[in-house]
């Protein structure tokens, strides 16, 4: 077994960084190590697709293309509670307003696609009219996902990490993540309060495309305007490591969530929840999406992670995604293979081509 122990750098010029240097590089650039690991790996166990049985009940262990909620729907009772609850529909088919009244959510609601990461397509709705032209903007028979709105203020990633010999998993990483905003002076556009901004300004494309029809607002004097809602770096949302909140506590908890999805092993659960204190005991917090081998320990997202600390964590989790998938093999779970892989994997990048810009 290896170890999961991850401390993350913290030197003086690292606190001070507001973007990392790596932090927006282009994906072939930073993945490729990551890369050269998984065909060394692949050699080395004689399975190029090997994480796909990392979590066996899953649809490619959840490194591409499986249904987000088949993976709820897998939750025993004891896991449930815990879960935002949640709806399935396809777009253009379903009366997605009628559905959300029936289901008793309330407004506003979150509508997603059932296929997908990095939140692509995910919508906030206000009232009915808003989710109907949400979806709308899908095409038609796409998989949806509405989910009850979970109003606490803060939102995590947690790693989560168990080897199918041992009787309890591990939180490997915690990302905290915080929705940018800015405020409104009555004299500023909101492009111009963007590009002043101190972070926001040095990555004004991942804001301005989404918001362009409304950077010639000028926001009153203490407005605050927020530029995204959903929770992936890739969209604009800041990421912090929060390896501080994990406590015996809280990883019972998450533990026992996790046990309570048949065969998941490996993977992130992403939760909102009230206050630091509740979440530091295991307490006061809402699952709203369980992610398998594809997802990543977000926290190296963090402005002031080093590269070097980056690529340990990368290294550590994708080793231990092979780990569990060559002891599942061995205990009879089948990968996927390596075109069966790859299909998935064009499939869902055919279907994130179809959807929306996110919100």
């Amino acid at each position: 077994m290896i170890d999961t122990t991850l401390s993350v750098g913290r030197t003086a010029q690292a606190r001070e960084r507001i973007v990392s240097p790596f932090e927006f590089w282009p994906s072939w650039l930073f993945y490729a190590p990551v890369v050269a690991q998984w065909i060394w790996l692949g050699l080395r166990y004689g399975d190029m697709s090997l994480p796909t049985a990392a979590n066996p009940t899953i649809e490619t262990g959840g490194l591409c293309g499986e249904s987000k909620s088949a993976i709820l729907d897998m939750a025993e009772p004891d896991a449930q509670g815990w879960i935002a609850p949640y709806v399935t529909l396809r777009a253009g088919i379903d009366d997605v307003a009628a559905l959300a009244e029936r289901a008793g959510f309330g407004w506003p609601v979150v509508l997603k696609p059932d296929i997908g990461c990095n939140g692509a397509g995910v919508r906030l709705a206000a009232d009915p009219a808003a989710l109907q032209q949400a979806a709308a903007s899908f095409p038609r028979g796409v998989a949806l996902l509405l989910q009850r709105f979970v109003p606490e203020p803060n939102e995590a990633g947690l790693f989560y990490i168990r080897h199918p010999h041992e009787e309890t998993g591990r939180i490997t990483s915690v990302t905290l993540k915080r929705q940018p905003s800015v405020t409104g002076d009555g004299r500023n556009s909101l492009e111009t309060l963007i590009r002043n901004d101190p972070r926001a300004g040095q990555v004004p494309q991942l804001y301005l495309p989404r918001l362009t029809s409304r950077l010639a607002e000028i926001p009153a004097a203490g407005e605050i305007v927020p530029l995204v809602f959903t929770g992936n770096h890739c969209k604009g949302s800041v990421f912090l490591d929060g390896a501080d909140r994990i406590t015996p506590a809280l990883t019972r908890q998450v533990d026992a969530i996790a046990r309570a999805i048949p065969g998941f092993y490996f993977g992130r659960i992403d939760v909102r929840y009230g206050s630091e204190a509740a979440l530091r005991l295991g307490q006061g917090f809402t699952v709203i999406e369980v992610n398998g081998a594809g997802s990543e320990a977000t926290h190296i997202w963090d402005a002031r992670c080093t590269l070097r600390d980056a690529y340990v964590s990368q290294f550590m989790h994708y080793r231990a995604a092979w780990e569990i998938g060559r002891a599942n093999r061995a205990a009879g779970a089948r990968p996927t293979g390596l075109w069966g892989m790859f299909r998935a994997w064009r499939r869902q990048q055919a279907l994130m081509a179809s959807y929306p810009n996110s919100d």
